[in-house]
């Protein structure tokens, strides 16, 4: 093969003065366009973190060349307080977050740890699905804050229950009166008050330690909390009504993600439907089922499961704070959440 030298000149002289003009080649300005995102969850939580992080691995190993994640995890970026406003800002570029951290400033996703609502919920884990009637009403309502969620994971994760000590054990309703319980939620918060206990508000990185001393009787908590701070070893028996829950959802401003190029957002969307699919089903299973009830059982841990009649007593108990929802999202909007919820035509 003859090479013909004036045209070699000539290319590469044109390279180099594209590359001194700062224009760039087609293979270069197809470049992935990188996102931030972010998780306060640390990677230690394998449970809740099956979801996020299996996102963010397969959008990077499948759509590398159209999409690259930055990916910051255990509140490195940011803390679980900084994500909203990180996001609506346009800091970041889409965050998980447990639904349960942000009812305060986006209520309509109290509907995933709304007492007497999440046992059907948990249930029914397709209720919440992305495409779900649910679902879509949590998206409309979100939308009206600038935000999109994207998926919650495809359904809450198992339930709050009651886990009690040793000497100051909880095996019903009744039980609660006069009891120091741990709580989060502001639902949760709000039932234990109406049941006669006192609700004090602690972080699950000092649980064990208030646990041990007596500082709260027992805690509220899903099982991903007790397992993940061995809080197994501090308590002699759980109280399995379902009080309150969370989903991990995957949230994203809306103007930003509607502006972004159809291709990156089609990449996106294809770990957005694994994330669906697997988060809450996996941990709910393959980690809460198979690996944490049978691990606690061995330990002793004493399981009371509550009849019908606590359940309808403990409804009747938690309408105050369902109507207290209800009417802080709206009239309309609230009824045919908790309809939705319990499977019933809203």
């Amino acid at each position: 093969m003859t090479i013909d030298r004036r045209r070699l000149i000539t290319t590469t002289g044109a390279v180099a003065l594209a590359s001194a003009l700062g224009l760039r080649t087609t293979r270069q300005a197809a470049a992935a366009q990188k996102l931030t995102g972010v998780t306060y969850l640390p990677p230690s939580y394998a449970d809740l973190a099956y979801g996020s992080q299996g996102l963010v691995d397969r959008i990077n190993e499948k759509a590398g060349e159209t999409v690259a994640i930055d990916f910051y995890d255990s509140g490195r970026l940011l803390s679980a307080d900084e994500q909203l406003p990180a996001l609506r800002s346009g800091t970041i570029d889409f965050m998980f977050h447990t639904t349960s951290y942000i009812t305060r400033s986006l209520p309509i996703l109290g509907i995933t740890g709304l007492p007497g609502v999440v046992g059907d919920l948990a249930k029914n884990p397709d209720r919440l699905k992305r495409g779900s009637p649910l679902f879509q009403l949590i998206q409309d309502e979100l939308k009206k804050n600038g935000l999109t969620v994207l998926s919650l994971g495809g359904g809450i994760m198992e339930p709050e229950y009651i886990w009690s000590t040793e000497s100051a054990p909880i095996r019903s309703l009744d039980d609660v009166k006069g009891k120091k319980i741990r709580v989060v939620s502001f639902e949760a918060t709000k039932v234990m008050e109406d049941l006669g206990g006192a609700a004090v508000r602690i972080p699950s990185s000092e649980l064990y330690l208030a646990m041990q001393r007596g500082t709260v009787d027992a805690a509220v908590a899903n099982i991903s909390t007790i397992n993940g701070r061995s809080i197994q070893e501090q308590v002699g028996q759980v109280y399995r009504m379902p009080l309150t829950a969370f989903a991990i959802g995957v949230f994203v401003q809306t103007d930003r993600w509607e502006a972004m190029d159809q291709a990156v957002r089609d990449a996106f969307m294809d770990g957005v439907e694994w994330f669906d699919t697997h988060s809450a089903k996996v941990a709910n299973t393959e980690y809460f089922e198979e690996k944490y009830w049978p691990a606690f059982r061995e330990l002793g841990i004493e399981e009371i499961e509550p009849d019908a009649a606590a359940v309808e007593r403990f409804n009747e108990i938690s309408a105050g704070v369902r109507d207290s929802w209800v009417q802080e999202v709206g009239e309309d909007v609230g009824r045919r959440a908790i309809a939705l919820a319990h499977g019933e035509d809203a």
